[in-house]
């Protein structure tokens, strides 16, 4: 005999679906897909039943269903290139934190630093018909932008500057994060520098800005190791140190000279060489790095860094697509966030 507890159960190779909730709550699949899309409409009793049969059966409410009838899906995408880096993970906080007090939901994906991977994950991302998109820097694909372009959703890039956003950008200029680095490292004295800089071209830009203005300055050539994987790690610190005194390309300057690092993590893996070489840091070997991640104050020495408020970063981002959902045509698409130099036992 059935035992008549198991009667609306569904079979364990079936999805639960309205048609479920309603025959254990007593009501029709169109009351039930009513009272999920305007519970005014359906009587306080049967919504009490609906709401007890979707505690039961654990009914998910078919969100992309729902959206074609509103066009709304209360999704954000978001892409960047490194989930693991802090850099990007703590901006993501504080555009979560907004996006979700305003009900919305976020989907990330990590793209690494290739525009084809990048491409892929855009077209994945907008076959779920988010209401939002957030992408990690302004160069994208010729086929990325078109299909960006032909979604007609709000897009902000973060992370970077362009006078030609997609639709809006929140971000500040790498190379005069670059220069600021680099008028500092003057002021201070150093008349001879080198730069070790991973791959990204974001990171080539501050690299590019460093050695620039440096250069003009003092009239020195500045020395630059390239270090061509473009995610940064300790290791890629240690050996642009180790070429740089193996190779003698500090041509036995070490007295006077400032290395700049395309980050902190690559900065770090720098000051741990030096420390095994014996160097002095700053007297012998100054350091300076980039993105004041959460160590950067507690290395020893502490590490002399440029900061970006990250968290103000990624609150601006959700503030220029909450702008554009409210069709908001004063918001600025171009929107600045600082930096600035911490001066600390480094350099």
């Amino acid at each position: 005999m059935q035992n008549p507890d198991r009667k609306d159960r569904p079979s364990r190779t079936g999805a639960v679906t309205m048609a479920t909730v309603g025959r254990l709550a007593g009501v029709s699949q169109v009351t039930v897909s009513r009272a999920l899309s305007d519970p005014a409409k359906v009587s306080p009793e049967a919504m009490v039943k609906i709401r007890e049969a979707i505690e039961i059966t654990g009914y998910v409410p078919n969100a992309i269903a729902g959206a074609l009838a509103s066009r709304r899906t209360r999704l954000i995408t978001a892409l960047v290139p490194s989930i693991t880096n802090i850099v990007y993970s703590s901006l993501l906080h504080g555009f979560s934190d907004i996006m979700r007090g305003e009900g919305y939901q976020i989907m990330l994906s990590e793209t690494g630093f290739n525009a084809g991977d990048e491409e892929a994950a855009i077209a994945a991302h907008l076959s779920r018909r988010p209401d939002g998109l957030l992408l990690t820097g302004i160069h994208h694909s010729v086929t990325a932008r078109r299909m960006l372009m032909a979604a007609a959703i709000p897009v902000v890039e973060i992370w970077d500057m362009t006078e030609t956003p997609i639709d809006c950008c929140v971000g500040f200029s790498h190379a005069d994060t670059g220069r600021l680095a680099a008028d500092f490292a003057i002021s201070a004295g150093y008349r001879h520098a080198a730069t070790l800089s991973a791959g990204d071209e974001r990171a080539e830009r501050r690299r590019f800005a460093f050695a620039d203005r440096f250069a003009t300055a003092t009239g020195n050539t500045v020395t630059a190791i390239g270090l061509p994987i473009r995610t940064a790690t300790l290791e890629m610190g240690r050996q642009g140190v180790a070429r740089l005194v193996d190779e003698g390309l500090l041509q036995n300057r070490l007295e006077s000279t400032v290395i700049h690092c395309s980050s902190d993590v690559i900065a770090h893996g720098a000051l741990i060489e030096a420390r095994t070489r014996g160097l002095r840091v700053p007297e012998d070997l100054a350091i300076i790095g980039f993105g004041d991640q959460d160590f950067a104050a507690h290395t020893d020495p502490s590490l002399t860094t440029i900061r970006i408020d990250r968290d103000q970063l990624g609150r601006a981002a959700a503030e220029a697509l909450l702008s554009r959902f409210a069709g908001d045509t004063s918001a600025p698409s171009i929107r600045l966030v600082g930096f600035e130099l911490m001066r600390r036992g480094s350099a």
